[in-house]
């Protein structure tokens, strides 16, 4: 009778983890590479707190603008100024959440009461994890981060200034995921100073995870070390200094590299072969670590997503595209509009953008009449009617500015937008090519047709080609004997999915997602006990995503090892108390 139980429970399982599975182009950037001191892979970060003691003014100013703080470290000072304590329950889990301070920490927990009459609001389960680190400055809100077993994750509840409460945090409204939430080191290269992510594990981070918490100057302008040695010797250069970045004497397509690094997250990101978002030092093109890409956009289908898209709204602008027939010097940039070491208030910004606007236009360039325009809150804000804020739809109660300065609001997409595409490239866009990489490399492009794939099928054929190709070119590369292996094994070809996944999995055992699709390769292959070994290295690799542990207890189950398969329902739960589903199954397993 277990057995039958757990059978049922291994094919309700099985459903679940299915679903949960499953103008001037950027081609024609002329970049061209630099090499300051500081640039190379000798030098090191000092942190700002060493820059500060010579440059105090800015470092204040910086630290007061949104980047300074964009990364906090929970203290007994910081608390006082958090809305504590709230509670929320989610409608559709009927999971309740608190935060609230105690002994000078923030904490929050998960938890779940049982209705009925017997034993009223006895808790069926709770979780609570003390939260390190704040992430943002409370212009749209307020996230939480927590460390465990040496892995960063997102706290389940934030904090949001337009609707003045805690709920859900983004991404939770496609699922409870806890305390389970994997920040990546991706994500994290843009919310900190410098985080340590260790090399071949998804969202493990050395202790402490961060050696410079907040964003600081040296994001910008590259490690500090040449400059302080330069310094310390009273080598102080004239004109440019080649010891320091500074954004300001970079080409446009440099100097935009360094904001576009995090503020165009792109449709698709792969980094190139060898390097992590730790590699990319400012004044070297951003292409030689991470490739960018958008897919292509339609006039039935323009762009519409403001929300980390800044670079790329900029290029449509017409301000940005009327530029560039300009010196370089009066061509367009990030930094044409933005400081990064002072940052107006709201009251300040309409007057602090329109000098802005004033480099370029004048009093007459505006064509609505004066009376109009002096009738808006402020008068002549120029930002307000060319730059408004929308709703970003991925974050609740929460907004963005427009970059793509409309001439007037609900105004149609340039033809630009549709002519980014190339004829070698006609379905991506190529944000961050260079003249140096006009085109992606095979393999760069394989691995974002794998990113795409899963959300647009149309892109399974490129993918499938540039695999073809690499088989004979490049067989010695994990990746591309892990795409081969995941290739054979949606073609049910599973010897030749077990083959190349070995293969892959020689060249870098640190792959848990080959480990898996190995593990099913083997289990279609009638292959129980191979299978069920390969699931537990998937494990042991990304003991915090939850669909892997799920397949090693289908494994089990399918193996007919039902005691191991209640062990392995345990050890889940120990990781994902919230889910309701595997609890449940776990009591009916465990009925005699």
């Amino acid at each position: 009778m277990r057995g039958l139980m757990l059978k049922f429970i291994r094919f309700l399982l099985v459903l679940c983890l299915t679903s949960a599975l499953s103008l001037c182009t950027a081609a024609t950037r002329a970049q061209v590479a630099i090499h300051p001191a500081n640039a190379q892979e000798n030098a090191h970060y000092v942190g700002s707190d060493t820059c500060s003691d010579c440059h105090l003014a800015i470092a204040r100013s910086f630290a007061e603008a949104s980047m300074g703080h964009a990364l906090t470290p929970v203290t007994a000072k910081f608390l006082t100024t958090l809305p504590l304590p709230a509670t929320y329950t989610d409608p559709n889990t009927h999971h309740s959440y608190s935060v609230y301070s105690q002994d000078g920490k923030l904490w929050q927990s998960e938890f779940q009461t049982a209705p009925g009459a017997v034993s009223p609001g006895k808790e069926i389960f709770r979780s609570t994890h003390e939260i390190r680190w704040i992430v943002g400055t409370g212009e749209n809100g307020y996230g939480g981060l927590l460390t465990r077993g040496g892995y960063l994750f997102q706290a389940p509840l934030s904090f949001y200034t337009q609707a003045g409460k805690w709920q859900l945090s983004p991404g939770y409204e496609h699922g409870d995921y806890g305390f389970n939430r994997i920040i990546q080191p991706g994500c994290i290269y843009c919310h900190s100073g410098r985080a340590q992510p260790i090399a071949g594990y998804s969202g493990k981070y050395a202790d402490p995870p961060f050696s410079h918490v907040s964003i600081g100057c040296e994001n910008c302008h590259g490690p500090g070390s040449a400059h302080i040695t330069a310094m310390d010797m009273g080598k102080r250069e004239k004109g440019d200094d080649s010891t320091i970045v500074n954004p300001a004497h970079l080409t446009r397509e440099l100097s935009d590299d360094i904001c576009m690094s995090c503020h165009e997250i792109g449709d698709a990101r792969v980094l190139e072969r060898g390097k992590t978002y730790q590699d990319f030092r400012p004044g070297q093109p951003l292409r030689e670590t991470v490739a960018i890409f958008n897919v292509a956009p339609s006039r039935q289908h323009p762009p519409n997503e403001d929300h980390l898209e800044h670079y790329s709204s900029m290029t449509l602008s017409k301000c940005y595209r009327a530029s560039l027939s300009q010196p370089p010097a009066r061509q367009m940039r990030c930094i044409t509009c933005h400081d990064p070491h002072v940052e107006p208030t709201h009251a300040e910004a309409p007057a602090y953008f329109n000098k802005k606007c004033m480099q370029c236009h004048t009093q007459t360039s505006c064509t609505e009449p004066a009376a109009l325009r002096r009738a808006t809150t402020p008068a002549d804000n120029c930002i307000g009617c060319h730059m408004p804020r929308r709703p970003i739809a991925t974050i609740s109660h929460s907004s963005a500015t427009n970059h793509r300065i409309l001439a007037r609001p609900n105004e149609p997409m340039p033809d630009a937008a549709f002519q980014q595409a190339t004829s070698q490239m006609p379905d991506l866009i190529d944000l961050d090519a260079t003249r140096d990489h006009p085109l992606p490399s095979m393999r760069t492009r394989m691995l974002a047709d794998r990113i795409l794939m899963d959300k647009q099928p149309g892109f399974d054929a490129d993918w499938r080609l540039s695999l073809a190709s690499l088989e004979r070119t490049d067989p010695e590369d994990a990746s591309v004997q892990t795409n081969l292996g995941h290739r054979d094994l949606l073609d049910h070809r599973y010897a030749a999915a077990i083959d190349h996944l070995q293969h892959a999995l020689r060249l870098n055992p640190l792959q848990p997602e080959a480990w898996l699709d190995l593990s099913e390769a083997q289990a279609q292959s009638g292959d129980s006990a191979d299978s069920i070994q390969s699931a537990r290295q998937a494990v042991a690799l990304d003991p915090y995503v939850a669909p892997l542990q799920k397949t090693l207890i289908v494994r089990l189950v399918d193996a007919q090892q039902f005691s191991q398969a209640v062990l392995a329902m345990k050890q889940y739960l120990m990781h994902f108390p919230e889910d309701d589903f595997i609890r449940k199954a776990l009591a009916i397993a465990e009925q005699p």
